[in-house]
């Protein structure tokens, strides 16, 4: 069973119209398991799954809301037991003033869940920011969005949310995907590299029915002094990149490495690539797109 400790739980909350869903979508795209609008009595509760869980969920983030009705009068009590279980748990606040929040729901032409009993929707802002006061005063974060675009919120979750404990940021999935120049490019590529200029294990009557997984050929693409110097140049391209991307607020990186056929030489480089990021903390996995296609095509 995974320790409380280690669950990561974050609760958004904050003015209706200031940004909570696209806030959720980001730290869902960040790893977080995502529920909106939960009664804060299930909040507790749904913590303890996770920790029960054994794993599989070790961040969860909550939007927390006056959409709740009368169930959102239980959050303090809810805090508290979470607090008393030993569960820490971070609330990010999100706000914005009062006339960016009239032109939002003009501009969206939905009700402020508070107008039907407030008349006019500035009443019903108004009466929000009163009943939430004492939970911005709780806040971790908060997050005035008056003059935030989709993107610049995304890059400030990222910048509070993307890493661990220690501070650094890893949850950038990195796909290092090696491919065949003649099957065509991987349509989601990022990053391509050409690596069709190194020596070619096809030519080596011991290595040419083998594949880049074979030690043999590993050992063959990395041997020459070219290949060295390339692998140098680019694991430091890809150092310089990668935190630019995570700061930008990327969370899928794919890396294509290619070859002509997409057996030996892609596969060796995208095998090294993967597990060199993997030493360096990052989130990465090997992918060969096209390994079984050359093999079936010597097979026939």
């Amino acid at each position: 069973m995974l320790a409380k400790e280690n669950i990561r739980l974050v609760i958004v909350t904050g003015m209706s119209g200031a940004g909570k869903t696209q806030a959720l979508k980001h730290l869902e795209d960040l790893g977080f398991f995502c529920v909106d609008n939960l009664p804060p009595a299930f909040i507790p509760k749904l913590a303890e799954l996770c920790v029960q869980s054994e794993g599989k969920i070790q961040k969860l983030a909550l939007g927390i809301d006056i959409r709740g009705g009368q169930f959102f009068g239980q959050i303090r009590s809810a805090l508290d037991a979470l607090e008393q279980e030993g569960l820490a748990c971070t609330i990010l606040f999100l706000e914005a003033r009062d006339e960016v929040l009239v032109r939002r729901y003009k501009e969206s032409r939905h009700l402020h869940p508070l107008a039907r009993e407030q008349g006019r929707t500035l009443e019903a802002i108004r009466e929000e920011r009163r009943l939430l006061e004492e939970l911005r005063g709780r806040a971790t974060h908060v997050i005035d969005t008056s003059n935030l675009t989709t993107h610049q919120l995304r890059q400030e979750i990222t910048r509070l949310f993307a890493g661990g404990e220690d501070g650094t940021s890893r949850t950038l999935l990195i796909n290092v995907v090696s491919f065949g120049f003649k099957y065509g490019l991987p349509l989601d590529a990022d990053l391509v590299f050409d690596v069709r200029f190194l020596p070619n294990p096809h030519y080596v009557d011991s290595l040419k029915d083998r594949t880049g997984h074979d030690p043999e050929v590993q050992e063959y693409v990395c041997r020459w002094s070219v290949t060295r110097r390339f692998f140098r140049r680019l694991v430091s391209l890809v150092s310089f990149l990668i935190p630019h991307y995570i700061a930008e607020g990327k969370s899928e990186l794919t890396i294509a490495i290619g070859c002509t056929g997409g057996q030996h030489r892609s596969v060796a480089l995208a095998i090294r690539l993967a597990e060199w990021l993997r030493r360096q903390g990052y989130n990465a996995r090997a992918q060969h797109r096209d390994v079984r296609r050359a093999a079936g095509e010597r097979e026939a």
